[in-house]
């Protein structure tokens, strides 16, 4: 669930090797553009909540159907998911629609929740217009929307509230048990680290969700999307450590233990000044209680961050979102995604190429995303090698506690020992120069490896090329201080 631009995706799937389901189209956070979602108008039905389509087609006459796609060029590569968006996908739209009568009894949210009509949220989002599109996904289309500071009345574009509006679309992979699941859980959780859910709308079979905008969108369009600068070495620690205060909140501060289940890039959103939150709440879970030691649930997730013991047994705990949660770190250490298939024979899998590399203090150079062109702390990056592999360990219980996980973080983002002035960094550097000119020249140096001194010595050239640097034009860098405009 993306509460910012580009924000909803589906990437739960069911474990079927017989099928793979099409994933759902990315939009760019924060912009209010024509996206994949309209590239037809006959697709535009499918963004809109089921018994409203009639009532809404009419202010859609006229509308551009231009495609603005801003999916990252190498998303197809992406390994299936191993699981479906949401484990009701079989909820017909008869029974949504039959849930009303027993809704007081499902929902177990806090007072502090608006309740909005149907009518209030069409209006707040200008009647669902393309413009207002933030993005789309297994639930339905996520729409940005303008509504009164402490109330629920729609006000003026630009005035207000703003807020990111979430529709059910009964006939995608997100039924009422997953729309109860997101308000029963942000309905009662409050951290500065999980998204805020500002209210809902049920009207018969009418599911709509009010979120606070988050105006940077989500980690994954800043890691991956084609044309994007890259994260600064700083930014990416900073989010991380937010990213984690969240799931330590989830499970070992909360009133009752939750498991998150579903901890990607793409569920990582970003506020004007980079801090992360966790949203999509579709999949989370109660923990244990009492002597029990896990939860057996039907194995959902994502193809790539799902924890090994998970997937085997259905087993789920604590331990399987820290899985997940070094798996993203290396995400941002690397640029890389979890599962590319674009990448050579071998480095499909990030966690299974990366793991010779996390244990050696030399060798883990070459894991660093190479666009950050040595911008990064050498301290920072073996502190955060050696915790991706804590929490990557194959033995749940080896892995760290997520408050553990916070405490190593912490000084992470401050650290000033930057690579690119160190010698040993430099002279790698130098020998990926030599490299470079020696395969313009018609050499062919194997392996990426160098002789200095008749001795071998392994080059940064077998690492992906940079594109444009935005630290030679630091001015075009992100900067966690700077505001959308």
């Amino acid at each position: 669930m993306g509460l910012g631009p580009e924000s909803m995706k589906v990437e739960k799937w069911v474990v079927d090797k017989s099928k793979e389901k099409k994933k759902s189209k990315r939009n760019e956070a924060g912009r209010e553009e024509e996206t994949g979602c309209w590239v037809k108008l006959r697709i535009m039905g499918s963004c809109m909540p089921s018994t409203s389509r009639s009532k809404v087609d009419s202010s859609m006459s006229g509308i551009s159907t231009q495609h603005v796609d801003n999916k990252p060029a190498n998303e197809k590569s992406r390994g299936p998911p191993i699981v479906p968006n949401r484990s009701s996908t079989t909820t017909s739209n008869a029974e949504s629609a039959s849930s009303t009568p027993k809704f007081s009894e499902e929902l177990k949210i806090a007072s502090q929740l608006r309740k909005f009509t149907f009518n209030e949220l069409k209006l707040a989002t200008r009647n669902f217009r393309p413009e207002s599109l933030l993005g789309e996904g297994g639930f339905g289309c996520v729409f940005k929307g303008w509504i009164e500071e402490n109330g629920t009345a729609p006000v003026k574009p630009g005035t207000g509230l703003t807020v990111a509006v979430k529709t059910l679309n009964l006939d995608g992979l997100q039924g009422h048990k997953e729309w109860l699941a997101e308000v029963n859980f942000l309905g009662n959780l409050r951290h500065p680290n999980l998204v805020k859910l500002i209210g809902y709308c049920i009207e018969d079979d009418r599911r709509l969700l009010a979120y606070e905008f988050m105006p940077r969108g989500s980690l994954e369009n800043h890691l991956f999307r084609k044309g994007s600068l890259p994260l600064p070495w700083a930014i990416r620690m900073k989010i991380a450590l937010g990213a984690a205060k969240g799931l330590a909140f989830l499970h070992e501060e909360a009133e009752r233990t939750v498991i998150y289940r579903d901890f990607k890039t793409s569920n990582i959103l970003l506020d004007a000044d980079y801090n992360a939150k966790l949203s999509d709440f579709g999949l989370a879970k109660d923990g244990p209680e009492g002597d029990k030691t896990h939860v057996s649930t039907r194995v959902m997730g994502t193809h790539g961050y799902a924890a090994p013991e998970y997937v085997l047994t259905g087993h789920l705990t604590s331990k399987s979102d820290v899985y997940s949660f070094g798996v993203v770190l290396l995400e941002m250490m690397t640029g890389r995604r979890s599962m590319d298939k674009n990448r050579p024979n071998g480095e499909h899998n990030l966690v299974e190429w990366a793991r010779p590399h996390l244990g050696d203090r030399r060798r883990f150079y070459q894991l660093l995303d190479p666009r950050l062109e040595g911008h990064f702390s050498i301290k920072g990056a073996q502190k955060a090698a050696q915790l991706a592999a804590q929490c990557l360990s194959r033995d749940p219980k080896a892995r760290p506690r997520m408050s553990e996980v916070v405490d190593t973080l912490k000084p992470l983002p401050n650290l000033k020992d930057m690579a690119s002035s160190s010698h040993y960094f430099q002279t790698m550097q130098a020998d990926r120069s030599q490299m470079n000119m020696n395969a313009k020249s018609g050499g062919k140096p194997q392996g990426g490896f160098i002789t200095r001194k008749g001795q071998p010595v392994r080059s940064l050239s077998s690492l992906n090329v940079p594109q444009a640097s935005p630290y030679r034009h630091s001015s075009q860098s992100p900067r966690p201080d700077v505001k959308e405009s």
